[in-house]
């Protein structure tokens, strides 16, 4: 949206428009010739329309060049992290990380746990992209939280992973002065 001079007053305005307009589009180049336009409403803010931004706002998960940044594309991240999880041999049954669940609130993006999956299995061999699934999050922008809260209430979680507000502030200003 910079390319075309358009900023935002605040990350609420983006985090909206982002919600409500965006996508990742099943097939990007297919998707640059279609009528994207669309417009919303964000309260106190005015209405915005957006047309390719909709869906080139996904797609940096997949080209991070497309925003000048030079790092892997998630489904590369992704397919890498199965295959050193297959070497490793960690449990005899290595299903274990064929189902990815996604959290955060750009995971809540339409579309981007069905193209995620289509890509990662694309780049993985037949006999380890069998069986991979990518889900959506479950409690949307909440999921990451919901599953901290999951695991935290298991009797096996260690408590000193923990650590209290007090204790996080500390480290924090801590590694900001290293």
């Amino acid at each position: 949206m910079q390319q075309k001079n358009i900023y935002f007053g605040s990350l609420y305005t983006v985090r909206t428009l982002k919600e409500n307009l965006c996508y990742v589009a099943p097939d990007y180049e297919a998707e640059q010739s279609k009528d994207t336009l669309a417009s919303f409403q964000v309260p106190s803010e005015g209405v915005f329309t957006l047309d390719q931004e909709r869906f080139r706002t996904g797609e940096i998960l997949f080209q991070p060049h497309i925003a000048g940044v030079r790092a892997m594309g998630l489904h590369h991240a992704l397919a890498l992290c199965m295959v050193h999880c297959q070497e490793a041999e960690l449990v005899a049954d290595d299903a274990w990380y064929r189902t990815v669940i996604l959290a955060g609130g750009t995971a809540c993006l339409h579309g981007l746990a069905e193209r995620l999956e289509k890509e990662v299995c694309g780049l993985l061999p037949p006999s380890m992209s069998f069986g991979v699934r990518v889900l959506p999050p479950p409690h949307g922008v909440d999921s990451a939280w919901y599953g901290a809260k999951l695991i935290s209430n298991l009797s096996t979680f260690p408590s000193s992973w923990c650590v209290t507000k007090k204790q996080f502030r500390q480290r924090s200003r801590h590694n900001l002065i290293w």
